[in-house]
C-alpha cells in the first residue's frame, strides 16, 4: 500500500534548497513521483509528489519528513506544507498523459495582466486545461518597458476545441482585439524538429516591395504601385500583374539595380532570426516574386542556401521590360519548398515557410508552420499563423526557442 502526498516548499529562493529537501526524502526512502520548480524574482515555488509505502523497512510518514524539513529551513523562513492525494485522484492524473497538448504563444511589446485575464478567459470556457505558463523573452530593464521591447508568454494546455477552425477564428479576434498575436498549434515533436524555413523577400525579409523602388527610379512609381498593390491583395493574377509592372520599367538602366539594393532595409530581427537559425544547423531559402538581383545579395548577407526568384532581362546596359524563365508566383513557390524538402531528405511538417501576399498563401499552405508576418488581410485571415506586432526573430518563440536559448546581441 502507498500514500501519496504533495510537498510544496515555498519562500525566497536560496542555492541549496533542492538538494537539501531532496536529500531529506531519500533519508525516509520516498518515492519520486512528480517533481516541478519555478523562480519568479527571487519567490521559489517548489513542489515533489511523493509515494510512502506503509509496510517499508523504515518506519516514516509526512508528519516526520515534514518535521525534517521545517528543521533543515527555519533559518530561511520557508514555507513547507503537505497534502495528501487519493490513489484515484492519482490515477485520473496519471490518465491525464493520453489528452492532446497544444500550446498558445502570447507575443506583443508589453503583456498586461487585461491581455492575460482574457485570453486565459477564452481557455478556459473551451474547456482547454492550462497545465504550465513560461515566459520566453528575456527580463526586460524599467528603463526599456517603453522602448520597443518585445514580450512572449507560451501558455501549454491539455484537451481539444470541438471546432478548431472556429476557435482559430475567436483567436484572430480576440488578438486584434488585445493588439496582440496569438498562436495556437499542436505541441508534438516536429514543433521542436524545423529542419527548413523558407522565406518570401519583398516585405518579408526586407520593408521594401523591389518593384516598386524600381518603378520610382523609372517615374513610374504611382502606376506600378497600384498594380502590386492589387497583386498582393489577390485581386488580380500574379503572373499577369509581374509582366505588366516589369513592362513599364522598360529601358532603366542597369545602374538603377544598384541604386534601390543600396536603400533596400531588412525587417526588424531578420538578422538575428537568420544568425540562430545558421546556429541550429537549419536550412534557409528565398523563394520570391521578386527578383534574383536583389535576392542574391540578401542570400549572401545573410548566409541563407537556396534562392529562387524572377530574372530580369538586361540588354545593352537597359532593362528590356520582359522577365526571362519561369516565373516564381505562388504555384511555384508551392513546389520549390517541396522539391527542396525532399532534396534535404525532410517531411513537410519539417518545413516552416513565412510570407506577407496573396502569392504565398500556397506555400504557407503547405508548410508545417505557415506564418503570414505583418501581412495583408486576406493573408492574415488565411493563413494558420501570423505575426504582425513583433519582428521575424518572433518566429523563435514560435518554434518553443527562448531567449535564454538565443540570447540577444
Amino acid at each position: 500500500m502507498i500514500r501519496i502526498y504533495l510537498l510544496s516548499v515555498t519562500g525566497v529562493n536560496r542555492n541549496g534548497i533542492s538538494s537539501a529537501l531532496t536529500n531529506i526524502l531519500s533519508r525516509h526512502c520516498a518515492r519520486v513521483l512528480d517533481i516541478g520548480q519555478s523562480v519568479i524574482h527571487d519567490s521559489l515555488s517548489l513542489g515533489i509528489l511523493i509515494g510512502l509505502e506503509e509496510n517499508s523497512e523504515i518506519d516514516t510518514d509526512i508528519e516526520t519528513i515534514e518535521a525534517d524539513c521545517r528543521k533543515e529551513f527555519e533559518h530561511l523562513s520557508l514555507d513547507v506544507r503537505s497534502q495528501s492525494i487519493s490513489v484515484d485522484d492519482y490515477q485520473k492524473w496519471v490518465g491525464q498523459q493520453g489528452q492532446k497538448k497544444h500550446v498558445l504563444t502570447l507575443l506583443a511589446r508589453e503583456i498586461s495582466a487585461e491581455v492575460l485575464a482574457e485570453v486565459t478567459s477564452m481557455l478556459a470556457s473551451q474547456g482547454l486545461d492550462i497545465y504550465q505558463i513560461t515566459r520566453l523573452t528575456g527580463r526586460i530593464a524599467l528603463e526599456h518597458l517603453d522602448k520597443g521591447a518585445q514580450a512572449c508568454i507560451e501558455i501549454l494546455v491539455r484537451g481539444g476545441v470541438d471546432d478548431e477552425t472556429e476557435f482559430q477564428q475567436r483567436l484572430m479576434e480576440l488578438a486584434a482585439h488585445l493588439d496582440v498575436d496569438l498562436a495556437y498549434q499542436r505541441d508534438d515533436h516536429h514543433r521542436r524538429d524545423r529542419r527548413l524555413v523558407v522565406f518570401d523577400m519583398d516585405s518579408t525579409l526586407i520593408k521594401q516591395e523591389v518593384i516598386d523602388e524600381l518603378a520610382i527610379e523609372a517615374g513610374v512609381g504611382e502606376e506600378v504601385s497600384q498594380v502590386t498593390s492589387q497583386a498582393m491583395r489577390g485581386e488580380i493574377d500574379f503572373d499577369e500583374s509581374l509582366r505588366k509592372r516589369v513592362s513599364l520599367l522598360a529601358g532603366l538602366p542597369e545602374s538603377a539595380l544598384q541604386t534601390v539594393l543600396d536603400r533596400l532595409e531588412l525587417n526588424e530581427g531578420a538578422e538575428r532570426l537568420m544568425q540562430r537559425l545558421n546556429q541550429l544547423g537549419m536550412k534557409t531559402a528565398i523563394l520570391s516574386g521578386g527578383f534574383s538581383y536583389f535576392g542574391e545579395e540578401l542570400k549572401k548577407r545573410l548566409n541563407m542556401d537556396y534562392l529562387y526568384a524572377n530574372n530580369l532581362e538586361i540588354i545593352d546596359g537597359k532593362l528590356t521590360g520582359q522577365v526571362l524563365g519561369e516565373i516564381v508566383n505562388g504555384e511555384c513557390k508551392a513546389r520549390l519548398l517541396g522539391e527542396i524538402a525532399a532534396s534535404e531528405d525532410l517531411l513537410l511538417d519539417q518545413v516552416i515557410a513565412v510570407g506577407d501576399g496573396a502569392n504565398d498563401l500556397p506555400m504557407l499552405g503547405k508548410a508545417g508552420l505557415g506564418i503570414a508576418f505583418h501581412a495583408k488581410p486576406l493573408v492574415r485571415e488565411t493563413a494558420s499563423h501570423s505575426l504582425s506586432r513583433l519582428g521575424l526573430d518572433a518566429i523563435l518563440y514560435l518554434m518553443g526557442y527562448s531567449d535564454g536559448d538565443h540570447p540577444k546581441n
